[in-house]
């Protein structure tokens, strides 16, 4: 049987079964009294309708703990429950059953199969609807529209809360997991506060005080900025691995990024976008950055801002190299260069979104990256 049946979400479920269970034994004792002086064994039907009392007391008990919703109790409720159902033929008689009286289990024989469908989903739960709809089917001995309704219901009943049961056990799932990312985002963000008050301050107070130092003292400062961007990486929101639904964070696809020369600001939070649009997007923002790898000096100092808006999102990249020249971009793609062209603006138009590229020479380039939160299809 399903893990579901431990599910705290599914508690309200047995309840009901047991509400259900205690309210058609009401009416199958009701039938009984109405139609007793028409049975052909009128005293064999009060022990049977003891013993189906019995087993409602019984199971009310059992089925709510959830250590004992396994087979042997549910095999048991099936047996005793078609039992009851078959001991109709020699209570109410052959002939008061093809006359149209009711066996002494009507409805009371339903609980069993819901409990099927709760406890194994909707394959338990159309077993024992097709076990028990036969049993009823044979003690009632006459196939009309009438006989073959019931059974039906039953097996839809049984499909409806199986499928419901399913419902619960992914809801259960994904608040799990929505528990879990909440603790490891607190523990987070707990252990970034410590670091930030303590390590990284250090390191960024060694690198300040050592830039521009020869020797070992600028080898000391270089190495303290790079295990500070290390460690603000590794701190810094959640896995870029970890989607969330179908969204990914863009904010940690681009923290990698961060470096010494590298500075990455954005939101406090995640910024979902869509998958493929944050990947597209991340490709766009490392080809400005080979770009700047390739055409500027070394340690240029290149500044990766992101604005989370309602409605779009805007990263931008600037740099403080040596810029472009006012034609250089179309003389690139005229002789097929087309690096700039394919890999950032191809990129963005296809998401939808459009690029703006501002640059001087000796001024620096900025290159502005604009995407709709919603692909354009």
């Amino acid at each position: 049987m399903s893990d579901a049946r431990n599910s705290g979400l599914q508690a309200p479920l047995w309840r009901a079964i047991a509400i259900y269970r205690l309210a058609a034994l009401t009416y199958a004792a009701f039938l009984v009294v109405s139609n007793v002086s028409a049975y052909a064994r009128p005293m064999l039907a009060w022990p049977v309708l003891a013993a189906m009392a019995a087993w409602t007391v019984l199971t009310t008990y059992a089925y709510a703990d959830p250590a004992r919703r396994r087979a042997p109790l549910l095999a048991a409720d099936l047996v005793i429950t078609i039992g009851a159902l078959t001991a109709s033929i020699w209570v109410v008689g052959r002939s008061g059953l093809e006359s149209g009286l009711p066996t002494l289990a009507v409805a009371w024989h339903v609980a069993p199969v819901l409990c099927w469908a709760v406890a194994g989903g909707r394959r338990g739960g159309i077993t024992a609807a097709l076990a028990m709809g036969a049993t009823d089917l044979a003690v009632r001995a006459h196939y009309d529209q009438a006989a073959f309704t019931g059974a039906v219901l039953m097996l839809l009943a049984a499909i409806a809360v199986g499928y419901l049961v399913r419902v619960a056990e992914v809801a259960q799932q994904r608040l799990e997991r929505a528990i879990e990312l909440e603790a490891t985002t607190r523990e987070r963000e707990r252990l970034a506060r410590d670091i930030h008050d303590s390590v990284l301050q250090v390191l960024a107070l060694v690198k300040r005080r050592g830039a521009g130092l020869d020797g070992e003292a600028g080898e000391l400062a270089r190495l303290a900025g790079e295990q500070e961007a290390a460690l603000r990486t590794l701190v810094a929101g959640r896995q870029a691995s970890d989607p969330i639904g179908d969204d990914l964070d863009l904010m940690a696809l681009l923290q990698p990024y961060a470096s010494p020369d590298v500075t990455v600001s954005g939101p406090a939070g995640a910024v979902l976008l869509p998958a493929r649009t944050a990947r597209e997007l991340t490709a766009a923002v490392a080809a400005a950055l080979d770009n700047v790898a390739r055409h500027c000096d070394p340690g240029t100092k290149v500044y990766l801002f992101v604005e989370d808006e309602p409605a779009e999102v805007v990263v931008t990249v600037r740099d403080d190299g040596c810029g472009i020249e006012p034609d250089r971009l179309a003389q690139a793609e005229a002789q097929g260069r087309l690096g700039v062209v394919q890999s950032i603006r191809g990129r963005v138009a296809d998401l939808g979104g459009r690029v703006r590229i501002v640059s001087a020479p000796g001024e620096g380039t900025e290159v502005e990256m604009t995407v709709p939160r919603v692909p354009i299809s």
